[in-house]
């Protein structure tokens, strides 16, 4: 039993140590901000700095790039589906309820 647990160890180090050895390397940050409008009710959304995946919030209707590097958004709240790029400077609309960006 022991012995089992040791292949078991082992292969989990194995795996470990490859995963980490060809992770792709972090992005760095965007600087600047992206905004999100949802209705003329509610304040908008920003998102300072923005990195990583972010769902949309529920109401979203328009996105804007006010960063320094590409959004891309997504149709789903993982940024998993095929997504549309949004250069800084520029604006989208969005799937309301459903989507996410990246930056």
């Amino acid at each position: 039993m022991r012995r089992v647990a040791s292949v078991f160890a082992l292969i989990a180090v194995a795996l470990i140590a490859s995963v980490s050895a060809t992770a792709p390397a972090t992005a760095a940050p965007s600087d600047g901000e992206v905004t999100v409008f949802e209705t003329e009710f509610q304040p908008l959304t920003t998102y300072e700095n923005p990195e990583g995946c972010h769902k949309l919030p529920a109401g979203a209707h328009v996105l804007v790039n006010r960063s320094d590097k590409p959004v891309q958004i997504y149709g789903d709240p993982f940024c998993v589906t095929p997504s549309l790029t949004v250069q800084p400077g520029h604006g989208s609309h969005v799937a309301p309820g459903t989507g996410s960006f990246s930056a």
